[in-house]
């Protein structure tokens, strides 16, 4: 599957939910548990992830880690 997410910058969560098949409380409930990365509060009401963090994530597990 290819990616179209920069290798740095930031992701908002819409484009994180079409690169990772899950739902919005599935999303947080895995940022909560440690299982995705924490995002960063950019501004009051700006939450974003970094490409760096989501891709990162995406490569472990393509490679089968769980």
């Amino acid at each position: 599957m290819k990616i179209d997410l920069p290798s740095t910058g930031f992701v908002r969560e819409k484009n994180i939910l079409r690169i990772v098949p899950v739902s919005h409380s599935t999303l947080w409930n895995y940022v909560k548990s440690g299982k995705f990365p924490r995002p960063v509060k950019l501004s009051g009401n700006v939450t974003a992830w970094r490409n760096e963090d989501v891709i990162a994530w995406i490569t472990e597990k393509s490679r089968g880690a769980v």
